[in-house]
């Protein structure tokens, strides 16, 4: 293998983002009633969330806001926010095809900035800078900590078994190699840590820290574990080039023969969220 550094380019994603709303589930109603109480949200105030993907969370968080606009590096997410945004009837939301990197970019001020499974794919004390310029006075910055497109471990009864998540990784490392893949390059050691320092360092401080327990149990089908794996920047469709209907192939077989009657059931992780003022 040649060199495993990594560094962003516009491929992370590629193909993902039809995969998010079939694979990733979706955050709890909870996630939005814990932000609104702690921030006294009240249906006034703009919403920026930066790395917004398809808009998971920028249209649940929607609602509590007189506007809202969602940023995000790959095109397909934001096409992909374009439609759900379309099902849902939301007309309170701005999409705009950006990297974090290129904030403020004239977006002009917010009462909240949230960044959720997305931070630690940026230039971190670069966007911290710029998104504290961004806030309001009495802004806040929420990072949303979690995953979505598997459960928890355990051996609690379930009513249908948990997806063989081990060997579905082993499959993917048969395909890919052993080291993480990300975009055009390699994450050897993950993404990275020390957030807390960052944010102090960009002027940010107090934070407040909350914790969303979801655990409650969810079906999923085969169809929707393999889009849970698509949906990862590990396993994104692009990284298997011509061999990527030879691994959906082996994955849905896989898949098919662990499930029972083509279902499986997790219990869901719970969220985390940090709260931080300028």
């Amino acid at each position: 293998m040649a060199d495993t550094a990594w560094e962003w380019d516009e491929t992370l994603y590629a193909g993902s983002a039809r995969h998010y709303s079939v694979g990733r589930m979706p955050y709890p109603r909870g996630l939005a009633e814990t932000v609104g109480k702690e921030l006294d949200l009240d249906g006034t105030g703009r919403l920026l969330d930066v790395g917004c993907g398809p808009g998971s969370v920028t249209l649940l968080l929607a609602p509590l806001f007189a506007s809202a606009v969602g940023v995000d590096a790959d095109q397909g997410m934001i096409n992909e926010a374009r439609r759900r945004t379309g099902e849902a009837g939301i007309t309170n939301v701005e999409w705009r095809h950006l990297r974090a990197e290129a904030l403020p970019a004239d977006l002009g001020t917010f009462r909240v900035v949230t960044f959720a499974q997305s931070f630690h794919w940026m230039d971190r004390p670069l966007v911290a800078r710029r998104v504290r310029d961004m806030l309001a006075p009495d802004g806040a910055w929420v990072h949303v900590g979690a995953s979505t497109h598997q459960g928890v471990t355990g051996d609690d009864v379930l009513p249908y078994p948990r997806p063989p998540w081990q060997q579905i990784d082993e499959l993917v490392a048969s395909y890919l190699g052993p080291v993480r893949r990300a975009g055009q390059g390699y994450l050897p050691s993950g993404t990275p840590g020390g957030e807390g320092e960052i944010m102090r360092q960009a002027g940010f401080a107090c934070p407040t820290r909350i914790a969303v327990d979801q655990g409650m149990v969810v079906e999923r089908g085969v169809s929707e574990i393999v889009s849970a794996v698509f949906s990862l920047s590990s396993s994104a469709p692009h990284l298997f080039a011509d061999r990527l209907a030879a691994f959906e192939a082996d994955l849905r077989h896989l898949l098919s023969e662990a499930a029972r009657d083509g279902r499986f059931a997790e219990r869901r992780r719970g969220i985390d969220i940090v709260i931080w003022r300028p």
